[in-house]
């Protein structure tokens, strides 16, 4: 950094938190515009498809790293890209992607067992052999160690050997529930139209990423950093975006972020990141990088297409370059049912899951009329990690045969809830409205 340069570690005005991209996001546009470097959306998604902006912004960021990856990686055989078996009783195929059935949850306890969490892949599940492994640490927020320079090392065995931690937590895909936009408020929008089965929660045990941050060498001038899988090139209408990369605050990798190795008490398994993945805690799941091979440590601000042209809010109401990135999910609410199941015509007690990004469940709501009437349910789970979901039950006698809409609504203990219509994005992102969930009684 230069003598007189705008400093590296910009302070937020009152309320701000620079662990989160959103808040840092706004301090880190200011600090272009003032420095004459302000980016438009065309420059900005042009310089994203390489791995960052630092040249737009007066710096000398290197836009690839200067090593290849070492660690083995295969193509899978099956079609859909994914490894493990996806019977039609516990998942919807969604191309190269699987959207776990809520049905399969039904009598499960906190945690998604593994053979039903869902699969959210750009590419194909790669196959990595551990022993051959490198998680790789270079860039200009490392002591010594400008971009050409080697990078720092760690093995899967390193890893093993470091002080471990365990979280409790969701991963949810930022389009979950995204084809309700089209099915319940009659809106186009562009993905994988899911509807509320890319979310699972897991027990992970791995490495703080802040001890490997520490160990690395990080310094106080570094602001992002810059974590990339080691699943194939992703390519978006024939243009080669590169490998799936998302920047990450220096703060908020130091805060709670894990180098994952194990899920549910067992090794990783392939299509969730084996050897090792990040586990970002209540953010957008695309922050939780899978199949991690090398992390870029700046001391400036990173950008890459998944947080440039996707997993930002774009449409009416928002500027040319969408809103900030996408960083903390919102509140959903799930019954572990069927779409369209078939009930009897008698007392029951229906069944569900709510969870949030921004704070501890602590109601939720049921109506069994189509949203005329509400009353609450009983939360089975009030002192689960609020970093995963609450159960609920609510006990449910039928006024007669024939279709019905089942809706649920959480709120936090911050006050966030579900609203009755989600707000409209081109791409979307963050579906939080309470779902309409058609049953029929017979």
């Amino acid at each position: 950094m230069r003598t007189g340069d705008t400093p590296h570690h910009p302070r937020p005005g009152p309320g701000g938190d620079l662990t989160d991209e959103a808040t840092y996001e706004r301090v880190r546009t200011a600090q272009a515009a003032s420095s004459g470097h302000a980016l438009s959306r065309r420059g900005m998604l042009r310089l994203s498809a390489g791995a960052g902006l630092g040249a737009a912004l007066g710096t000398a960021a290197a836009s690839r790293p200067a090593f290849a990856a070492t660690a083995t990686a295969t193509a899978t055989a099956p079609a859909t890209g994914i490894v493990k078996p996806l019977p039609p009783e516990l998942f919807i195929p969604q191309g190269t992607n699987a959207e776990m059935r809520w049905e399969a949850m039904r009598g499960q306890g906190l945690l998604t067992p593994v053979d039903r969490f869902f699969v959210r892949n750009h590419v194909a599940t790669p196959r990595i052999d551990a022993r051959t492994w490198r998680l790789k640490l270079w860039g200009t927020g490392l002591r010594g160690a400008p971009p050409e320079s080697r990078p720092v090392e760690f093995s899967y065995e390193d890893l093993l050997g470091m002080r471990a931690e365990t979280i409790t937590s969701f991963i949810e895909c930022t389009g979950n529930g995204r084809g309700f936009y089209a099915s319940q408020q009659g809106q186009e929008v562009s993905g994988t139209p899911w509807r509320l089965g890319a979310v699972g929660v897991a027990r992970w045990r791995g490495v703080p990423l802040a001890a490997v941050l520490e160990r690395a060498g990080v310094t106080p001038e570094a602001v992002d950093i810059l974590p990339r899988g080691l699943d194939a090139d992703f390519v978006d209408k024939g243009e080669n975006l590169g490998r799936v990369r998302r920047p990450l605050p220096v703060a908020k990798a130091l805060k709670d972020v894990l180098l994952a190795y194990e899920m549910n008490g067992a090794p990783l398994p392939p299509d969730h990141g084996f050897p090792v993945r990040l586990v970002v805690p209540s953010w957008v799941g695309v922050a939780s990088i899978k199949w991690v091979g090398d992390i870029q440590v700046a001391d400036e601000p990173l950008f890459s297409p998944w947080n440039t042209r996707y997993y930002r809010l774009f449409g009416p109401g928002y500027p040319p370059e969408g809103s900030a990135p996408l960083t903390r999910m919102n509140v959903k609410s799930a019954f572990e049912l069927p779409w369209d199941a078939p009930l009897p015509a008698r007392p029951q007690v229906l069944h569900g899951r709510s969870w949030s990004g921004t704070g501890r469940v602590r109601k939720v709501e049921v109506s069994a009329d189509g949203g005329r009437t509400w009353r609450h349910a009983r939360l089975r789970d009030r002192h689960a990690d609020a970093r995963g979901w609450v159960r609920w039950e609510f006990p449910w006698r039928p006024d007669g045969p024939g279709r019905h809409e089942l809706l649920a609504r959480a709120t936090d203990d911050t006050g966030a809830s579900q609203p009755s219509t989600a707000p409209y994005n081109t791409l979307g992102y963050l579906f939080g409205a309470a779902v309409r969930h058609p049953v029929t009684v017979s």
